[in-house]
């Protein structure tokens, strides 16, 4: 068990968190034909646009409603029910989402109010969803934004067992699959990949790995997202097989999709390391009936391999982490299944998965904390995101990019960390930094009593003059 650290300054130096209003953007993102309305000020877009633009390098479509100083006092309610109306008459989305920022949630709006009274005023654009969330960016982080978006959006679009008369299995080959902001889009391809290896059908809630891959369209400009899970789909999650819930802060999510449904939740931390995949593809195999394709034993194998050529530069190698809950703790177990010490662990929010990770502490902090601590604690190697580079080059250490944003390389958003490939490729980059970047060498030895060379012998010393 963890010991949790609070904060304990009243300012972040170097931020490490970004905010909920992000977070829930994530999640709108990752539905077909969708647009998240964040309620605030025009700055509170940008700001957020800016992060998604250098991350993803695409086009990211984000509305605002633009509250000023007036309605900052007054009251913003006619500028979320119009500008719901705006968004649905020029776009006709399937899914608008609502997300609060924290001047909204300051001022005291009530976004969900609002969105009834948009239905009652305009109910021409009934067959358009829109989902309120509540995100206020003065607390949690991306990660937290993403699964409560996450967890409206089952509450409105997922309709009941008994109301709907969907029984679980009805769809034999289907299983939806909740996965965390921590699953990049590479991850995503990677996981519908290894699912349909055991002849099932995966529905990816959200799905940002087909509306933010980096593939080009034919349309040249869309006001929507192109891609992502069909907002159709969700009406389906109650015939499904199974549901795997992949993120410790998706649990809440998935415990509401079982309790509507009654389709069985299987829950994964995460999917880093040899211990956690073999967990994921035994749950697979139980649910599809199917024995594990050869294929998969052989990158097993392979990454058993893999673990034996990268044990002597990983063991004991002490490591400091910077990232979002889910992420972190998924760092944790892989640096410490490979004998690696984790000295410095810093988190962006806290959440109940903290406490089980295999450290001493985890702190909720800033990238300042992970500074001060790696170097006291002589870290070799940091683990963060692209905000932590001047860190690493301050403690003259090799860092591993991971996480939200990366925007100092290219295609950092497409990388698979997950299953035995992903797992295999990240211990492979982290040798190679160990490998690039070792300032322990052993000094040569030499001994006293080596003939010294002949030159040497028969040069004087000073205290011959």
């Amino acid at each position: 068990m963890a010991e949790i650290v609070k904060r304990n300054k009243a300012l972040s130096v170097n931020p490490l968190k970004a905010s909920q209003p992000m977070g829930g953007s994530l999640a709108c993102l990752g539905f077909d034909r969708a647009i998240p309305m964040l309620h605030g000020s025009q700055g509170c877009t940008a700001f957020a646009k800016v992060f998604f633009v250098r991350h993803f390098r695409e086009p990211i479509p984000l509305q605002t409603t633009a509250m000023d100083q007036a309605s900052s006092v007054l009251g913003a309610d006619e500028n979320v029910i119009e500008g719901i109306k705006a968004i649905a008459e020029k776009s006709n989305p399937a899914l608008i989402t609502v997300l609060t920022t924290g001047l909204a949630e300051t001022q005291g709006c009530d976004v969900h109010r609002n969105v009834r009274e948009f239905r009652e005023k305009y109910p021409e654009y009934a067959h358009i969803a829109v989902v309120a969330v509540n995100t206020p960016d003065f607390t949690g982080c991306v990660e937290t934004g993403f699964a409560a978006t996450v967890y409206e959006i089952i509450k409105a679009l997922v309709p009941d067992a008994a109301t709907a008369g969907s029984k679980p299995g009805t769809r034999q080959r289907q299983v939806s699959v909740l996965v965390s902001p921590m699953l990049t889009p590479g991850d995503l391809e990677s996981l519908r990949d290894l699912i349909e290896q055991f002849n099932l059908r995966p529905v990816l809630v959200p799905d940002v790995s087909e509306s933010l891959d980096g593939s080009l369209t034919e349309d040249e400009f869309s006001p929507v997202t192109i891609g992502g899970t069909l907002v159709s789909e969700m009406a389906t999650l109650g015939e499904a097989r199974a549901t795997l819930v992949i993120g410790a802060s998706l649990k809440k999510a998935g415990e509401l999709l079982q309790e509507k449904t009654g389709v069985p939740s299987h829950y994964f931390d995460h999917l880093y390391g040899l211990e956690a995949n073999d967990a994921f593809i035994t749950a697979l195999a139980e649910i599809s009936e199917q024995p594990v394709p050869q294929k998969i034993e052989r990158q097993r194998s392979q990454l058993q391999d893999a673990m034996l050529d990268t044990h002597f530069m990983l063991g004991q190698l002490r490591v400091a982490i910077a990232a979002d809950p889910d992420q972190l703790n998924a760092f944790i177990h892989l640096v410490k299944g490979m004998g690696a010490e984790v000295v410095a662990a810093i988190s962006a929010g806290n959440t109940p998965v903290l406490a089980t990770a295999p450290v001493d502490s985890i702190k909720i902090g800033d990238l300042e904390d992970l500074e001060l601590m790696a170097k006291e604690r002589k870290a070799q190697l940091l683990i963060g995101n692209s905000h932590a580079v001047g860190s690493a080059e301050r403690l003259g250490i090799p860092i591993l990019r991971a996480g939200f944003p990366l925007y100092d390389i290219i295609g950092g958003y497409q990388k698979t960390w997950i299953g035995y490939r992903g797992t295999r490729q990240a211990l492979f980059d982290l040798a190679n930094l160990v490998i690039n970047f070792a300032h322990e060498e052993i000094e040569v030895y030499h001994s006293p009593y080596a003939q010294k060379p002949e030159a040497e012998r028969h040069a004087c010393s000073p205290s011959c003059h």
